[in-house]
């Protein structure tokens, strides 16, 4: 072959090799620019974040990180929503591919979730399995910079169930421990609504230690970082943190208005649970007000609400337990390979 010719021929390959790679990463950005952007929107309009994680899952094609990042969104997103059954499925989704991906960050985060997941589930020894797991992952890992968030959420959910089982006392140290990582993070948009989970739940804590003071505090510091970011969920779950205050220091009529905010917030959410906190709390106040027409409209939204959620509890377990039952059939020495394989419930 004619040099001259042969060295074109090269230029063209290697020029070719460039552009696709340029494409590719460009690719690339833009989807994580698109999941970022959807990551900050989960609280405020999770049913849209679903929507986002679908089209990343269908836009990846063969990349499997970017297909385990959708999963894992859209999970993220219906455990904003509370609807567990909806997430455990799109969690088992993104762990099935987890083995196939070279990203240890992406595992540590498929861990964390897992831990995250058993603790909104309830079942806690599994989720400190999996939180210990995460943490070791997360000593090793080499990028320092780059696991705040994750040894923040895995620290503040450690608190969270430390508080069920242990002490109040015990789970506002880890909650504290958790804050202090979440605040290294240096997207702070990112960071804000897992910081205002945390002192909400720091809240809840002084309530139950009869500090009614610093439980107002908390609930209050809790609304206003949501609202800086939008989070409307966890502004209107603070707001009902404050009235419980209100409602035990005789102040109904501060009480009320904090709900009937939490309550404009939360009817852009669809929440049941803090929906039916909200009513409930309505009911309450209404009622030591000698309110009674207020009482029963918000007693009669209570009870309605609270049959909505039974039912649909009653659903996700039957899901739950298909799950289950699937699960089984699978080899225990594939489980053990698999250590961060969800199994729902254990027997």
């Amino acid at each position: 072959m004619n040099t001259n010719l042969f060295k074109f021929w090269t230029f063209l390959l290697v020029a070719s090799l460039l552009t696709a790679g340029s494409v590719h990463a460009q690719s690339h950005k833009k989807m994580d620019s698109i999941l970022k952007a959807a990551n900050n929107e989960i609280y405020a309009n999770p049913d849209h974040v679903i929507k986002i994680g679908k089209q990343i899952i269908k836009d990846a094609g063969q990349n499997v990180d970017y297909k385990i990042k959708g999963f894992k969104l859209i999970s993220d997103a219906y455990s904003s929503k509370r609807d567990y059954a909806k997430s455990v499925e799109y969690l088992l989704k993104a762990s099935e591919l987890i083995d196939l991906s070279n990203n240890q960050l992406l595992k540590i985060k498929m861990v964390n979730k897992t831990g995250i997941q058993y603790h909104q589930l309830k079942v806690y020894d599994k989720a400190i399995q999996y939180l210990d797991q995460a943490e070791q992952l997360i000593a090793e890992y080499p990028h320092k910079d780059s696991i705040h968030m994750e040894l923040g959420k895995n620290y503040v959910v450690r608190g969270f169930i430390y508080k069920e089982k242990l002490s109040c006392a015990i789970a506002i140290n880890y909650i504290d421990r958790g804050i202090a990582e979440l605040m290294k993070v240096k997207d702070k948009a990112e960071s804000a609504s897992k910081i205002s989970i945390a002192v909400y739940n720091k809240g809840n804590c002084y309530l139950l230690m009869k500090n009614n003071k610093l439980a107002l505090e908390n609930f209050q510091q809790s609304a206003q970082i949501a609202k800086e970011v939008n989070a409307k969920s966890l502004e209107a779950f603070a707001l009902k943190g404050s009235a419980k205050v209100y409602t035990l220091d005789a102040k109904n009529n501060e009480a009320i208005m904090a709900l009937n905010k939490a309550l404009e917030l939360s009817s852009e959410v669809n929440d049941l649970i803090l929906n039916q906190e909200i009513y409930k709390g309505l009911a309450e106040n209404y009622l030591a007000l000698n309110q009674w027409d207020q009482f029963r409209i918000y007693q009669s939204k209570f009870v309605e609400i609270q049959k909505q959620i039974k039912d649909t509890e009653r659903i996700s377990v039957s899901e739950s337990l298909g799950v289950k039952e699937s699960e089984q059939k699978v080899k225990k020495e594939e489980i053990a390979k698999k250590f961060y394989y969800l199994i729902l419930f254990l027997t």
